[in-house]
């Protein structure tokens, strides 16, 4: 595969003012030659040096239709390191296909998704960190989500974990000499700077791990259930967050009987919002429906509110409510607050990581759920600038590298010889190596970039 040329759309679908066609491979500019014709007649595809343009015509045959851009860039200087030709065509769905079908005439073979950036991997362009940054950054819809994976694409993690590895295979280099070659005169490591340096690389992939979670929610986002009694301002809230009449508000109990959905930014981070049916005893099969169908959503949902009415005294619904959010990232939203308080707080706290007493009708309200959740979430301890771990893979992999200096710790620590401590020290390597995709197999690779769109 990696000797064809490929050829696909590398912009998103529908209309625009322009629409870019990617060429990669070998006989890019061979390709290019026999769908563009430079409107400079002295000028050849061919002759074209790398970073350089061309203005001129796309050819389907003979039949031109389409006038526009050539941008070359010569192997090995390009994104994927191959000969690559961008043609920038006037945007639309129907000029774009015809251009890409142009190329495929000439020559070039669709490309796959992701096969641009996992040829950069492949040549060297890329580590495997970056390449999954460059998803993280096409998909991010926030400032500071955006910036996390900028971060990675500039190699912030990559950077990270090699001066990990780099401090454990200097360690691994004087354990192997002492314990393969007893009969040399090779000095004993210091217990001393042993435990200083794996306590030094435990601490940073504990940092690491720790964040991931918060990071993640900076990237992608997480889904939220408003819940609580009815009438007790669910639905006023999900409209607040929102900024628009997105549900349903009347003072009829049981008006909300399925879960709406809305997503909504709120500070840096997005909520997939999930307003559920009130939480009461009813016979009407429908209604009762929604409400099983709530408290699914609050055991799947990565943040709750809870939603309490603030004017009314807490009832057996409220405490069961609170009782199933124990122990979840929940918070407990107090509502009502403009009216004579009824409800005792006090006995539903233990329960939430938070407790704010709030009025669903104002606008200062946003602000204040908004700087709770991203105390509750970790988000605003994070800096956007740092390495940061991305995806189920790389967390699994610093995941064991951090298991194995543990345990390279607890075996210095229980005297259980250096050889037992070079041996968990060779687990770490090999699960760094992992993390980066210098042991990378094909089924992880093909995993890696089965989840990229197709032109990128």
């Amino acid at each position: 595969m990696q000797n064809m040329t490929i050829a696909a759309i590398a912009t998103a679908p529908g209309a625009g003012g322009i629409a870019v066609v990617r060429l990669s491979g070998p006989e890019s500019y061979a390709v290019a030659a026999r769908v563009f014709r430079p409107a400079n007649p002295n000028k050849r595809v061919e002759d074209a040096k790398g970073y350089t343009a061309l203005f001129g015509k796309f050819l389907e045959g003979e039949d031109a239709f389409d006038e526009g851009v050539a941008l070359f860039f010569r192997a090995p200087h390009s994104y994927t390191g191959e000969d690559v030709v961008e043609l920038s065509c006037h945007g639309g769905s129907a000029v774009a296909r015809r251009l890409v079908e142009s190329c495929i005439e000439a020559g070039a073979a669709p490309a796959a998704p992701g096969e641009y950036t996992r040829r950069a991997f492949l040549n060297g362009k890329l580590s495997l960190t970056q390449a999954e940054a460059v998803m993280d950054i096409i998909s991010a819809d926030g400032r500071q989500g955006a910036a996390l994976a900028n971060a990675s694409l500039g190699g912030a993690l990559a950077k990270k974990i090699a001066a990990e590895k780099e401090a454990l295979t200097a360690l691994q280099a004087h354990l192997a000499a002492w314990v393969d070659f007893p009969e040399e005169d090779v000095p004993e490591l210091d217990e001393a700077h042993l435990q200083t340096v794996l306590g030094g690389v435990k601490d940073e992939l504990d940092t690491l791990i720790q964040n991931y979670d918060a990071g993640a929610v900076l990237r992608e986002g997480v889904d939220c259930a408003i819940v609580g009694r009815p009438n007790a301002g669910k639905s006023t809230l999900l409209n607040l967050l929102a900024g628009f009449d997105r549900a349903i508000v009347t003072p009829v109990a049981g008006t909300t009987r399925d879960v709406v959905e809305q997503a909504v930014r709120l500070g840096d981070i997005r909520l997939n919002l999930f307003d559920t049916a009130g939480l009461r005893d009813t016979e009407d099969l429908i209604e009762a429906e929604g409400i099983r169908r709530s408290w699914k959503k609050l055991d799947e949902a990565g943040l709750v509110l809870a939603v309490f009415d603030g004017s009314a005294p807490l009832t057996r619904e409220d405490f069961e409510l609170a009782r199933k959010c124990a122990g979840r990232p929940a918070i407990a939203l107090i509502n009502k607050e403009d009216k004579p308080t009824q409800f005792d707080a006090e006995i539903i706290a233990p329960y939430f990581a938070m407790v704010l007493p709030v009025c669903c009708q104002e606008e200062g309200t946003r602000k204040l759920i908004s700087s709770a959740v991203a105390r509750l979430l970790g988000t605003n301890q994070i800096d956007p600038h740092a390495a940061s771990l991305s995806g189920q893979r790389q967390l699994a992999a610093a995941t064991r590298a951090r298991e194995a200096v543990a345990g390279a710790l607890d075996a210095a620590a229980g005297g259980f010889g250096l050889d037992a401590v070079s041996v968990c020290v060779d687990d770490a390597l090999d699960a760094l190596c992992d993390l980066t995709g210098e042991n990378a197999s094909e089924a992880v690779i093909n995993e890696v970039f089965e989840r990229f769109c197709v032109g990128k």
